[in-house]
């Protein structure tokens, strides 16, 4: 009887590589090769640029290949479970970093038969590295980049984002990858702040780095990424202004832009009411919003209104009027803010929320009440999780005790210990 073999390709470009994989094994029996689903594409960051009907199609043209199947998930325990091939074929470049857990994963559940991993080397040529690069400039051109982020709330039981600042931070981002319960976890998207730009450039986050210069800062960690861009648009600005900067971020490849309801000089919201900060108008603010979606010239872009209410003590029931009337004028998510370390009273409005609006996304922010687990805010239905500001809120202690240490020690020897290697700089960054 001949033998199963089974590989899994996530490629939309077919190159040398993939096709030794596919000689390798059809030495060993009948080809089985599995195409990853959109669903765990789009999870690990893998955006497809060709539908799955279309991968499928041009897998099964492949010489060698007798069957494709659909996995749905990274790991393989479960098509392995249920095909049970003799063989599974896989490049040896996943003997080391974040890969290596899927190996593991894969050696478990052929043990569990009798199964054999067979890791012909990797193929390192021209024609591959040219793919390679080719396919990660193109996730990283606007009309992707934008659309990702509402294919990541469709796909994910919650989206995780974190802040960029600048170039450096957008990397981080998009290169950290940990192993955590037994599953590769990381991060699906990018926050950039106006406090985090505002305080990279020295300067206070009251709206005083114009939207030209963040701009800039926009287009330095793009140039360096893949993954969408939610930026942090302060009130938005007069509905005149709004609607340009719209169209300027739309076109540059930003996924989504999120306004605060409020007006008058800006102060951050985590102040409270221990500065004066004044809410705008459900009226004059349902007319931003508005103003806003007119102008777009594709469905991707997605302006999310923030509410203040709860931020300003204004109650439960402002905060959830305000939510369904920003809705209605077409604002394609809600963000409800607190700064409450108890996350229940964010419970509660998302509870009520999705008792009458089951679709609209919710986004939150839990710097305050940063106890709440990504599972228990899912389970109250919220879609995306922002973590602000914690990359500059660690970076600026360890460089302060840095700077000290030369000063206090007269040399840089003492803070060697602390500090990335050269070879670590180095290969952090990506050369084309």
């Amino acid at each position: 009887m001949m033998k199963t073999v089974y590989t899994c390709f996530c490629t939309d470009v077919i190159h040398d590589g993939h096709r030794n994989i596919l000689r390798e094994a059809k030495k060993y029996g009948r080809v089985v090769v599995g195409a990853l689903s959109d669903k765990a594409l789009v999870r690990y960051n893998r955006f497809p640029t060709l539908p799955f009907e279309k991968r499928v199609e041009l897998y099964r043209s492949l010489d060698g290949v007798d069957e494709v199947v659909t996995q749905d998930d990274m790991l393989y325990d479960d098509i392995i479970a249920q095909l049970r091939p003799d063989y599974v074929v896989h490049g040896d470049n996943w003997k080391t970093g974040s890969e290596r857990l899927l190996r593991e994963n894969v050696l478990h559940a052929l043990a569990q038969y009798g199964g054999e991993l067979i890791e012909p080397a990797y193929t390192v040529s021209p024609e591959v590295q040219a793919i390679d690069a080719n396919l990660r400039e193109k996730l990283a051109m606007p009309e992707y980049r934008r659309r990702r982020l509402r294919t990541l709330i469709e796909m994910c039981p919650i989206v995780k984002v974190i802040e960029a600042h600048n170039g450096l931070t957008g990397i981080i981002a998009e290169k950290t990858v940990v192993e955590t319960d037994g599953k590769l976890d990381q991060f699906d998207a990018m926050w950039v702040s106006s406090l985090c730009d505002s305080t990279a450039k020295g300067k206070p986050d009251i709206e005083l780095v114009d939207m030209t210069s963040r701009i800039r800062t926009l287009e330095d960690i793009m140039e360096v990424t893949t993954k969408p861009i939610i930026l942090d648009g302060d009130t938005g600005g007069l509905i005149e202004h709004f609607v340009y900067n719209v169209r300027t971020l739309e076109r540059l490849g930003i996924s989504a832009i999120i306004i605060e309801d409020k007006t008058g000089l800006k102060k951050n919201s985590l102040f409270g009411t221990e500065v004066e900060q004044t809410q705008d108008t459900i009226e004059h603010f349902c007319e931003k919003i508005r103003a806003g979606k007119q102008v777009q010239l594709t469905d991707d872009f997605m302006i999310i209104a923030r509410i203040e209410s709860l931020i300003l003590e204004k109650g439960m029931e402002d905060a959830l009027t305000r939510a369904f009337s920003y809705v209605k004028a077409g604002a394609d998510g809600i963000m409800i803010h607190s700064r409450k370390k108890d996350p229940t009273e964010i419970f509660t409005f998302c509870d009520r929320f999705r008792a009458a609006d089951s679709k609209t996304p919710i986004v939150v922010v839990p710097t305050s009440f940063n106890t709440v687990t990504e599972n228990e805010l899912a389970a109250h239905g919220v879609n995306v999780v922002i973590y602000a500001n914690q990359l500059t809120r660690s970076a600026f202690p360890a460089m302060q005790r840095t700077a000290a240490d030369i000063l206090r020690y007269h040399r840089a020897k003492e803070v060697d210990d602390t500090l990335m290697p050269f070879s670590q700089i180095i290969t952090l960054i990506d050369e084309l």
